[in-house]
């Protein structure tokens, strides 16, 4: 009978696939997408937002007067993101450990990052999205007269864009304030306030406009002003993106103006595995892009470090910024604010308002 060969020495089985931790991020704006991209390649990462693709903000005003200049602004987060996980679909719900939508989907988390920002309802398809550009852009080319409503930096951009592409339309912008960028100094609001009109804008303060009471192209200001108007734009400010909150395990971490306490590492208070970056913070400095971009880099490094079981002693904090402003005002003028110095004219247009830092967003992106 032939013996059976003998069995030599077994190999030992493969060590376990490393299993990625989970990193669910809300809110796919300017702060939210750039921590996703920094983060992918680190951990599973998951991105939830309504919206099918990323927008450059701060271009949005010139994207109405020159449609074709959109295209590079919204970019689908398909295109970048290659490695998370995307889920169309508002957030509704936090848990100890779960995300839950609006839609009913349930998506674990290691880690939370909130960026949910302002609240901004958008089209879900990158397409309708530039139809949304193109019909403002049709609006404004049609229209003799143009109300804006709000005078900050939205209203006094719009007018700017409108003012230089447009030169013959009458423009009006009222604000309800006794000034323009009130979130910066006087000197540089009296410098916008001396733009728009040498630009031949009408510029309203201290007083208000019912929306509810437009009505065929005729509102009554606060004071009883009458106003006529073939379009008008909503330039006043947006609620916080943080009304979802409110019965979640963040409700007791909300601040009194619906803003996220964070400390200085952008975790969230008493929650050690939740992050805020961006303008849902209560960080006291003024609300920017570039400002949201840094929240981000901090707390993806942070991230990155507790994935690896690195030392929290050794997190990155994050200092709240100095004030710095710029308000583009047309293609080549700008209205700068740097500590207690104000700019104005062409030196600060050359910084940001030839194509509003699309071509560097772009970059730092990976577009």
């Amino acid at each position: 009978m032939a013996c059976a060969a003998a069995e030599g020495p077994r190999s030992p089985p493969p060590p376990p696939a490393e299993v990625k931790k989970k990193v669910v991020v809300v809110g796919g704006g300017i702060a939210g997408c750039l921590l996703a991209k920094q983060l992918q390649l680190h951990a599973h990462v998951t991105l939830i937002d309504p919206k099918e693709y990323f927008r450059i903000t701060w271009a949005a005003l010139r994207a109405m007067v020159e449609p074709a200049f959109a295209e590079r602004t919204l970019i689908n987060y398909r295109d970048f993101l290659t490695d998370v996980n995307l889920v169309t679909a508002t957030a509704a719900n936090i848990t100890d450990t779960r995300v839950m939508t609006a839609q009913g989907d349930l998506i674990p988390y290691d880690y939370l990052v909130v960026a949910t920002g302002h609240e901004d309802p958008s089209p879900v398809t990158r397409s309708e999205r530039l139809h949304q550009y193109q019909a403002a852009f049709d609006k404004i080319q049609s229209a003799n007269s143009i109300l804006i409503i709000g005078g900050g930096p939205t209203g006094v951009e719009l007018a700017g864009e409108i003012a230089v592409d447009f030169p013959y339309k009458k423009v009006i912008l009222v604000h309800c304030g006794s000034r323009l960028l009130e979130f910066i100094g006087w000197k540089a609001s009296k410098r916008a306030l001396d733009w728009l009109t040498s630009n031949n804008i009408e510029v309203i303060l201290d007083q208000s406009v019912n929306l509810n009471l437009l009505a065929d192209g005729i509102v009554q200001t606060s004071r009883g002003e009458t106003i006529k108007f073939d379009c008008y734009f909503d330039c006043t400010g947006k609620p916080i993106g943080s009304r979802w909150l409110g019965e979640t395990i963040l409700e007791d971490s909300l601040d009194i103006q619906g803003r996220l306490i964070v400390d200085e590492n952008l975790r969230v208070k008493g929650h050690n595995n939740v992050f805020a970056i961006g303008d849902i913070t209560n960080i006291p400095e003024i609300k920017q892009g570039f400002l949201a971009m840094k929240h981000a880099e901090v707390a993806a490094k942070n991230i990155k470090m507790l994935l690896g079981g690195g030392n929290e002693d050794k997190l990155r904090t994050y200092r709240p910024a100095q004030q710095l402003a710029i308000v583009s005002l047309g293609r080549r003028e700008a209205i700068a604010q740097v500590f207690c110095f104000t700019l104005s004219g062409r030196i600060p247009g050359m910084i940001k308002s030839g194509d509003l830092f699309v071509g560097k967003t772009r970059k730092k992106y990976g577009i």
